[in-house]
């Protein structure tokens, strides 16, 4: 005998997060019911007319919002976006560009630049750790390939 497997299921809002949708504009069905996580895939390689409508001209999640600008979900906040926002309006505030998207912009520039230096120093410090490992053990160093 197979053991009884139990069906993964998960809300609604963790499903439109998976999704990358804003829930309050899921049909009630979406919203009402649980997800199993073989109909979340389900959505995600075939999405029904009214997912694909959704992901298309939205309304859009902050996150996606965020990223569409290019900036953080704080960015957002601080710019005074605290809601949903749709495709035609994420292309107006590009089209737009006011100031405070200008500097957020700039902001997640220095922060990315910043990130990046970080993680070459990193990686430059752990690239002479392992010299000196080597070195120590009289083994030559093995190459990443």
């Amino acid at each position: 005998m197979t053991p009884h497997r139990t069906v993964q299921t998960m809300k609604p809002a963790t499903a439109a997060k998976k999704l990358g949708v804003y829930l309050q504009a899921t049909p009630a069905e979406f919203q009402e019911g649980v997800v199993s996580r073989t109909e979340l895939s389900a959505l995600q390689a075939d999405p029904p007319e009214w997912l694909r409508e959704l992901r298309s001209n939205g309304p859009h999640p902050r996150p996606v919002v965020a990223a569409k600008l290019g900036i953080s979900i704080a960015g957002l906040a601080r710019g005074g976006v605290t809601g949903a926002l749709t495709t035609a309006e994420i292309d107006a505030l590009k089209r737009d560009l006011p100031e405070w998207l200008r500097q957020e912009r700039a902001t997640q520039a220095e922060v990315r630049k910043e990130a990046a230096r970080v993680r070459e120093k990193r990686e430059k410090e752990q690239e002479q750790e392992q010299e000196k490992n080597a070195a120590e053990s009289g083994k030559p160093r093995r190459r990443p390939s």
